[in-house]
């Protein structure tokens, strides 16, 4: 390659203002990431990053998308590249910068913390997915508290996280419940956390848990029969009724210490009411609705299994949950219910409705005062 000859084929494309050149100036450099040695040099000379360093961010903006991927695909590697070219990058569409977010060497830790306050949350995702990241971007994931993040951080095993940090990862886990599997496998994963993340977790990570630490199942079990315990009787005082005598903790039991465990805490929100949609739990759904609105049980199984949807709408309502998210969790509770509450079209209508000027306050009394004559 002839480094002087194309230099000024370059520079001459750079001068021109036709928007044909402009592109072949881009196709230009994306040619020289694939040139080995020769096309680093080039790239490095003075000109040319004088070149890159004025003019070629605005060029980037303004260019086609795939030229922007083929640039992204190719600079991903590279230290020479400048800085403020990759974080434009960077916050592209998340086709486009996911391979700079991923390996890109230029990115700082306070690059990547800036993606996390001003980008999507599939950005976010891929800087936490981000080979080694150092402490600061790590407690800026954890402060977010962004579910799919955290989720891709415990995911993270080339990541160096602190006991604290797991500890939070862990305490995460008890209202993420897609958290606990990576958890489990995580290596910075300690006896004592590896003990409350038991509680949480289904039979097989359990197992899992139990083959990889030193526990005793039966005292581990034993534990956990107290807790559900302690959630039944807290969950029967928040709705009124007289807790049941536990056996042993079943399905139904472990979500009813959940949820109070949860109420207590102050994290049982709206939020989680629409993710326990989204994993096809709805007697969770049911249980968290109750307990958030201190509803009668009864009175949201009768809405649910009523032709009138404006009901478990004004129950939505009181609990804080947007008009604009209903109809997901109104098709959602359909798809899961045989298709309950009914009313086709004209009662999702009604329902829409039922999201007035008023309160939560007000909503619940609404539900309470309807529901008494369903």
């Amino acid at each position: 390659m002839n480094l002087s000859a194309k230099t000024e084929e370059i520079l001459a494309l750079a001068r021109s203002r036709a928007i044909p050149d402009r592109q072949k100036l881009l196709l230009a450099i994306v040619e020289l990431c694939d040139a080995g040695e020769d096309g680093t040099r080039l790239l490095t000379s003075a000109p040319i990053q004088a070149l890159l360093n004025s003019i070629f961010m605005t060029l980037v903006v303004e260019a086609e998308r795939d030229i922007r991927k083929r640039l992204s695909e190719k600079l991903a590697t590279a230290d020479w590249a400048p800085s403020a070219l990759i974080n434009i990058l960077a916050l592209d569409d998340i086709e486009i910068a996911r391979p700079v977010i991923a390996l890109s060497p230029v990115l700082k830790d306070h690059d990547l913390v800036r993606l996390l306050v001003e980008a999507t949350v599939e950005h976010q995702i891929e800087v936490a997915r981000r080979p080694e990241l150092g402490p600061p971007v790590v407690a800026a994931i954890l402060q977010q508290s962004e579910p799919a993040v955290l989720t891709a951080l415990a995911g993270n095993t080339t990541t160096q996280l602190s006991h604290h940090d797991m500890a939070r990862l862990v305490q995460a886990s008890h209202r993420v419940s897609a958290l606990r599997s990576p958890l489990a496998r995580h290596p910075s994963l300690t006896d004592d956390l590896a003990r409350e993340l038991y509680v949480w977790v289904g039979q097989a990570i359990r197992q899992s848990l139990l083959a990889r630490f030193r526990m005793d199942p039966t005292e581990l079990d034993a534990a956990l029969g107290e807790s559900v315990r302690e959630a039944h009787g807290g969950l029967a005082k928040i709705i009124g009724v007289t807790p049941k005598t536990v056996r042993e903790p079943d399905e139904d039991e472990l979500e009813q210490r959940l949820i109070a465990k949860l109420d207590v805490s102050g994290q049982l929100r709206p939020g989680f009411l629409v993710r326990t949609l989204q994993e096809r739990k709805l007697p969770l759904f049911i249980k968290g609705l109750t307990a958030l609105g201190r509803f009668d049980p009864d009175h949201i199984q009768r809405a649910i299994q009523s032709d009138r949807p404006e009901l478990l709408a004004l129950a939505c309502a009181a609990v804080g949950i947007d008009k604009s998210a209903f109809p997901t969790i109104l098709n959602m509770v359909r798809e899961l219910n045989e298709g309950r509450p009914d009313g086709g079209a004209e009662g999702a209508r009604r329902a829409n409705g039922a999201f007035g000027p008023f309160s939560p306050d007000i909503a619940a009394t609404a539900f309470r005062q309807a529901i008494s004559k369903v």
